[in-house]
């Protein structure tokens, strides 16, 4: 196949561009690195079967040359101080781009995938969360810039099907781990991973009861490149279904650092989603997939490949102390000895 990849140099993005490729796929990406790297994709400069195109995907009609058989629309910020910062650019992205890129796919007669997230579930009622729950999103909290701009995007991905016969499929992406994540970006295994490197406390919003299941990249990006064969248009759950505390995430990062850094506890944020599990059911049925590697080992992998690049661990720990929510820093209540 011949794939564009919007938000091909992002942590996701750029692992499904190497995976295409090592399967014998060509990829273009586009991407206007405002919150992915191009060190994601600086050894696939010189690939034969490669090519960036430095672009946003909100400022107009989007052109490829030759043939295009699958859009993959990965552009969007994901982590929280990214969204945060730019509220309106995500709801652009989830808006415009979303458009822009089903536009390009209809041009050239191609599928198009989008890249949706559990984040359109909000804070559920159902859990596990299964493809026909219509979710608990708050739409004018602090997260419902991400939160919206996704249901927006599947929105209008169904409509362009609806009326148009266009050939598209939604993958909704539960928590996702991994080499290349920047150790800023504010999520929980990085920010944890970033943490205890640098001996300072692991941060908890909430009593750490609440609960994520986490997916390593390897496995999502096998989901997704298995969607992006097929012409299943339902949305699909893809995550791994192991469920856990975040303060077992704590401990279990901890442990695999061989760091003796403290836990503290902070105020929970506005709509922070309180359980999270994937039903799986679906995927395995339609496209033959499930997760293969458990959280110990990705973990092992995320940790060593952060160890490899001490001095932005180093540099990101002032970032991660400052990550705000709401707009506003939350101080810390006292360290516990757990």
């Amino acid at each position: 196949m011949r794939v564009v990849v919007t938000g091909g140099a992002g942590f996701l993005g750029s692992h499904l561009c190497h995976f295409l490729l090592a399967s014998g796929d060509q990829v273009v990406c586009i991407d206007n690195l405002s919150t992915g790297r191009r060190r994601n994709i600086a050894d696939l400069m010189e690939h034969p079967g490669f090519v960036f195109v430095p672009a946003d995907i909100t400022a107009g009609p989007l052109t490829v040359q030759g043939r295009v058989d699958v859009v993959a629309n990965l552009s969007s910020p994901a982590s929280p101080p990214d969204y945060h910062r730019m509220p309106l650019e995500t709801l652009a992205v989830g808006s415009r781009g979303t458009e822009n890129a089903l536009q390009l796919a209809a041009a050239h007669g191609a599928r198009f995938v989008l890249a949706s997230t559990s984040e359109v579930y909000g804070d559920p009622v159902v859990h596990p969360q299964h493809e026909d729950y219509w979710g608990n999103v708050n739409s004018v909290g602090p997260r419902s810039v991400y939160d919206e701009a996704k249901r927006y995007a599947e929105a209008v991905t169904m409509a362009y099907h609806r009326q148009y016969g266009d050939d598209v499929g939604i993958v909704r992406i539960f928590n996702t781990y991994g080499p290349r994540m920047r150790p800023a970006d504010g999520r929980v295994v990085t920010t944890f991973i970033t943490q205890a490197l640098n001996g300072d406390p692991l941060t908890i919003y909430g009593d750490g009861t609440q609960t994520r299941s986490f997916c390593y990249v390897d496995d999502l990006v096998r989901g997704i490149e298995a969607m992006l064969r097929t012409s299943v248009t339902a949305p699909v759950n893809l995550g791994n279904p192991g469920e856990f505390t975040v303060l077992e995430l704590a401990k279990r990062v901890r442990e695999l650092t061989g760091s003796r850094s403290g836990i503290e506890f902070h105020p929970l944020p506005k709509d922070d989603p309180t359980r999270r599990r994937p039903d799986i059911s679906r995927a395995r049925s339609l496209l033959g997939w499930e997760p293969r590697i458990d959280l110990a080992e990705g973990l092992s992998r995320t940790i060593d490949c952060f160890r490899s690049r001490p001095s932005e661990v180093a540099a990101a720990a002032a970032a991660v102390a400052g990550a705000q929510f709401e707009g506003r820093t939350l101080e810390p209540v006292p360290s516990l000895a757990v």
